[in-house]
């Protein structure tokens, strides 16, 4: 970034200093049976009311310079229905959970509870065999130094969402799970790599959230 000359800082002062000029609005997807259920996701299409959801927020997001998508039919459609052309970005796929996809907490509490006390309390378990908490957090970490200039949408899990806030925030990987992201809200950061400020989270789209529209398997986690 060229010094403008305008600020107090001393040139020396300036290296290494987050550009100011970026902005991510990240966009968890809409509503899907695994939202309605309280499963872990496993790659479900949005739902009725998920679609009927992104479809009345059509043009309510602020015009962007970059727009991607994760990979899941969800993120994909949410996309479509908001009107928005995203290219598809792999950095931006949900937490992969591994066989523990499709079911709930409440199953798998019940079927294997050590395992499931493990991933609660240790970010780098996986008991399901997918991603450990530590590995998602570290991804999205990297995804965030990747952004460029001008204003970027990202359509992607609420996950990832989740993660983003822990990274920007610096938090321990423990606040992960007191992050509430419910379907079709937005979470506005500021500023630019190395330095994200969060504006704001959990803003909806279209319409109120009453709270049990926004639980799934990771919030039943909490």
């Amino acid at each position: 970034m060229r010094c403008s000359g305008e600020c107090s800082t001393r040139p020396s002062e300036c290296q290494g200093r987050a550009h100011v000029n970026a902005r991510i609005t990240l966009v968890s997807h809409s509503s899907t049976s695994a939202t309605a259920a309280a499963a872990f996701p496993a790659g479900e299409p949005l739902d009725v009311r998920g679609r009927s959801w992104a479809v009345a927020a059509r043009g309510l997001l602020p015009r962007a310079d970059h727009i991607g998508s994760g990979p899941a039919p969800a993120c994909g459609q949410t996309c479509d229905a908001l009107g928005l052309v995203a290219e598809v970005d792999p950095t931006l796929a949900d937490w992969d959970l591994g066989r523990w996809r499709g079911r709930t907490l409440d199953e798998m509490a019940a079927g294997e509870p050590d395992a499931v006390q493990a991933w609660l309390a240790d970010p780098t378990a996986a008991p399901h065999g997918g991603e450990p908490l530590v590995a998602l957090l570290a991804r999205v970490e990297a995804w965030l130094t990747t952004v460029p200039v001008g204003h970027t949408i990202a359509v992607t899990g609420p996950a990832l969402v989740r993660a983003a806030v822990v990274v920007t925030l610096g938090a321990p990987p423990g606040a992960f799970w007191r992050i509430d992201v419910p379907p079709l809200t937005t979470t506005d950061l500021r500023g630019g790599p190395p330095r994200w400020t969060i504006r704001a989270t959990g803003v909806a789209l279209a319409g109120p959230r009453r709270p049990a529209e926004g639980v799934d398997g990771l919030d039943e986690a909490h």
